[in-house]
């Protein structure tokens, strides 16, 4: 597959059954937890009946390496070989240095914003002018976070080739803003089929399905 035509295609999933794979492998480790009598409260404020930390999978060696294997696959099938690997600071700078590992490639990462000390970075690590990067990303909500790493490294003139990521919520507002930003996403893994594994597996009732479905459509007023 060439890089035009995954312009502007977010949460493409490469492969059905490592999709039903990586939500099951998240499901059991509590990675994602899915309450939706009792929703969590994210940091903007959004009630939400489902919580994701994908930094958990680093601690149990099976589920990271299923996971960096599929997302080094995923990079070489979509890309292939860039320069430089690039996590994004915090939650996936463990999941990019694994990634980097498996390909035999150079890693650095980006902060959300530059130090205030020091050097003052806010791309740590080795990269140079011109060189090709792909951004590897724990979890996709909105979009807006990712694609500042994305415009840092712009900024000190890599090329950044594309972005694979673990997870996403399918939110229309992330699909938009990367189209905008003409950068391709791809992940592994994305809410519909964490749905429909959760619910055929009878982790969630069908009428709990419902209501995170529902959530999706407008998460930002969504009440329980």
């Amino acid at each position: 597959m060439s890089l035009t035509k995954t312009l502007y295609i977010c949460s493409m999933i490469l492969n059905k059954e490592t999709a039903q794979k990586t939500a099951e492998l998240l499901l059991q480790i509590n990675a994602i937890k899915l309450q939706p009598q009792n929703p969590f409260t994210w940091a903007s404020g959004w009630k939400s009946p489902i919580y994701c930390d994908n930094r958990i999978t680093l601690s149990f060696p099976i589920i990271r390496n299923y996971i960096r294997e599929h997302l080094a696959k995923q990079i070489e099938e979509i890309y292939g070989k860039p320069d430089v690997i690039v996590g994004v600071a915090t939650g996936a700078i463990g999941i990019g240095a694994l990634v980097a590992d498996v390909l035999n490639l150079p890693f650095c990462y980006v902060r959300p914003e530059a130090k205030k000390h020091g050097r003052q970075n806010k791309i740590e690590g080795h990269i140079e002018k011109g060189q090709t990067a792909i951004i590897v990303e724990d979890l996709i909500s909105t979009g807006k976070s990712s694609l500042l790493a994305v415009e840092a490294l712009k900024e000190a003139e890599v090329k950044v080739k594309g972005m694979v990521a673990i997870f996403t919520y399918g939110f229309d507002v992330a699909t938009e803003n990367f189209k905008q930003a003409n950068v391709s996403l791809n992940t592994l893994s994305n809410y519909e089929n964490l749905l429909q594994l959760a619910e055929k597996s009878n982790y969630i009732t069908s009428n709990e399905a419902e209501v995170l479905a529902k959530w999706r459509e407008n998460p930002s007023i969504w009440t329980n």
